[in-house]
């Protein structure tokens, strides 16, 4: 048995999430692929995977050979690569993986750039308001918005964005506007279901972060849903920045509660394991980096956010510095 190319079969199995896909992608026979996952697994005296009539998934021990499996065949990628200085430009296709608004507003106007730059390379965009798994989705980069919790990947911060609170003006006419968040009790809120946490919304209070619970009056998954009903005066939404900003400035919608914003929450590329990284997945960070440099995703100092709109005495905002 070639342990390395059964290796690579096994790699692909796992993340085109079928043996008829992954003998498509190698190009190959479904027998040929079958036979080299059964071969590996009485060589290792191991079930990789489980199998049923409708999807494959990893067992215990497959999760940890397979990240195994991307080491060495990473290792194997970068030792080719290192052979020759006069390599081909980075090629192939890129599964990259973002939240829909985000992926909307800033990641896919960043794309043509980056397949302009590297014809060879195309790429697989994947937006969902959903934690993603990539590993076990075959993604090779994704872009994460607050913190991060899966200390298997690694992560380049590429920037920070401020959370505003805000409804329209016609709103805080009738129902008055909050001062201080505990007051946000005596305001229907409208709701990012898909935040951790999502009842309880953060703001500094005397110099440290409090949690106030609010009073969902509409909660949804989706942003835009939520931005619809605060511009028609159904509630008070807590809003990522670049979303309302348009809608700030325009006034309709007023920012409240300015002065007791948290720190801004970070932006970061995740990927896996540095040493497991090809050289198209290394290009699209490097240049999603460099294109993101001078973006200020709602938080430079002259941005209409940071004032209170006409009528308004809730305080300016002072910008913070990351604590990363």
């Amino acid at each position: 048995m070639d342990r390395l190319a059964a290796m690579t079969t096994f790699a692909r199995v796992v993340e085109t999430g079928s043996l008829t896909a992954a003998a498509r992608a190698l190009r190959t026979s479904l027998a040929s692929v079958s036979r080299q996952l059964a071969a590996l697994e009485e060589e290792l005296g191991a079930r990789l995977l489980n199998r049923t009539t409708r999807r494959l998934s990893l067992t215990e021990g497959g999760h940890a050979y397979y990240a195994r499996c991307k080491r060495i065949l990473g290792d194997v990628e970068e030792a080719e690569a290192a052979l020759s200085r006069f390599q081909a430009a980075p090629s192939g296709q890129l599964v990259v993986s973002g939240s829909v608004l985000f992926g909307q507003r800033y990641l896919s106007p960043a794309l043509p750039g980056f397949l302009a730059r590297y014809p060879q390379i195309s790429v697989d965009l994947q937006l969902a308001d959903r934690f993603v798994n990539l590993v076990e989705e075959g993604i090779d980069a994704a872009v994460r918005i607050g913190g991060l919790v899966d200390s298997s990947l690694v992560a380049r911060r590429v920037g920070e964005f401020r959370r505003v609170v805000c409804a329209s003006p016609g709103y805080f006419r009738r129902h008055g506007l909050p001062r201080i968040p505990a007051e946000l009790s005596r305001h229907g809120c409208l709701v990012y279901s898909s935040l951790a946490d999502a009842d309880r919304w953060r703001f500094l209070v005397d110099g440290r972060e409090v949690a106030v619970p609010v009073t969902a009056r509409l909660r949804s998954n989706n942003q835009d849903v939520l931005q619809r009903a605060a511009l028609d005066g159904a509630g008070v939404m807590l809003a990522t920045s670049w979303l309302v900003r348009d809608h700030v400035a325009s006034g309709a919608l007023q920012v409240a509660l300015a002065g007791f914003e948290p720190p801004p929450t970070p932006i970061h590329i995740v990927y896996p394991h540095a040493r497991l990284l090809s050289a198209k997945t290394r290009a699209l960070i490097d240049y999603l980096a460099t294109a993101w440099r001078n973006t200020d995703f709602g938080l430079a100092p002259a941005s209409p956010l940071t004032a209170a709109r006409p009528g308004s005495t809730a305080g300016r905002p002072r910008r913070r510095r990351s604590r990363s």
